[in-house]
C-alpha cells in the first residue's frame, strides 16, 4: 500500500490493525562478519494504537538465559536463535495485521533477512507476513510529499526537519561500533527511537503537520486542505449552505 491517502485514512480509522517494526544488526558490509548474513541484534515492534512496545534484544535474552555479559560473544548463536524464536512466536498470530517498516524489503535488510536467520538456526520456515501486509513508510511519504520530501539519507534528514534528532538515535555505522563494543542497550535504544519516530511521523502526516522539504504546488495545496483553518472554512461553508436550504424551504428566500 503506497497510496498515501488510503494508508493515512485507514490507519486513522483502524489503528489497532497496525504494527510498526524496525531492527538492528551487524553492519551490512562488515568484512568481519563470521557468517553469510549479519546477526540480528535487536527487533522492536510498536502497536500503533496503544503505543505498546515489544522488544526482542540480545541483552534481554542473554539475561533470561543467565548468560553474563562476558560470555555473550561466545553464545551469540544460542542467544540470537532464542531471540528470533521469541519474535516469530509473537508474529505468528499477527501475520494478517499490517506492518509498517522503513525499507525492510530485501534479504540484505528486511523481513526476508529475519526469516533467513531464523531458518539458519532452526531449520524451519518462519511465519511469514504477506508482502501485501508490509507497508514501507518511506514509500508512503514519497507518494504524499514527493520523491525528495527530505534529502538523502531520508530517515535522518526527515528527523532533522522536525527538530533535534531523537535522543538515542544512532547511525548504522554507530550501531556497528556499538555491536563491536557489546553496547547492546545503546543499539536497542536507538532502534526504539526510530520506531517511535515512525509513529510520530505518521501522526503528524495525518494532521498535516509533518515538516518536509517538498515545495511543489500539489504538496502546498495538500497541506492547505489539511490545515485547521481549511476545516473551519469547510464547516462554515457547509453550515451556510444548510441554512440557505432551510430558508428556501421556508419560502423566505428564492
Amino acid at each position: 500500500m503506497t497510496d498515501a491517502s488510503a494508508f493515512l485514512k485507514d490507519i486513522k480509522k483502524s489503528p489497532d490493525h497496525y504494527y510498526i517494526i524496525h531492527y538492528s544488526s551487524e553492519h551490512l558490509f562488515d568484512e568481519t562478519i563470521s557468517g553469510s548474513s549479519p546477526r540480528i541484534t535487536s527487533i522492536v515492534v510498536n502497536h500503533y494504537s496503544t503505543g505498546q512496545i515489544q522488544s526482542f534484544a540480545i541483552h534481554t535474552v542473554a539475561d533470561l538465559l543467565g548468560i553474563p555479559k562476558a560470555q555473550v560473544a561466545a553464545q551469540y548463536d544460542l542467544i540470537e536463535k532464542e531471540m528470533l524464536t521469541q519474535f516469530f512466536s509473537f508474529v505468528a498470530p499477527r501475520t494478517q495485521h499490517l506492518w509498517v517498516h522503513w525499507n525492510m524489503r530485501t534479504i540484505v535488510f528486511g523481513f526476508e533477512h529475519l526469516e533467513h536467520r531464523y531458518k539458519h538456526f532452526t531449520g524451519q520456515n518462519a511465519p511469514t507476513i504477506p508482502v501485501e501486509n508490509r507497508i514501507n513508510l518511506n514509500d508512503v511519504l514519497r507518494s504524499k510529499y514527493g520523491e525528495l520530501y527530505a534529502a538523502h539519507p531520508q530517515m535522518i534528514n526527515l528527523m532533522r526537519l522536525q527538530g533535534d534528532l531523537p535522543k538515542h538515535f544512532l547511525t548504522g555505522e554507530q550501531e556497528s561500533q556499538c555491536f563491536a563494543n557489546q553496547e547492546f542497550i545503546r543499539m536497542h535504544l536507538s532502534t526504539i527511537s526510530k520506531v517511535q519516530f515512525f509513529g510520530y511521523a505518521i501522526r503528524q502526516a495525518i494532521r498535516g503537520k509533518l515538516r518536509t522539504q517538498g515545495k511543489g504546488l500539489f504538496v502546498f495545496i495538500d497541506r492547505c486542505l489539511e490545515s485547521r483553518w481549511s476545516r473551519v472554512l469547510t464547516f462554515t461553508a457547509s453550515m451556510a449552505g444548510f441554512s440557505y436550504l432551510i430558508l428556501r424551504i421556508a419560502g423566505l428566500v428564492r
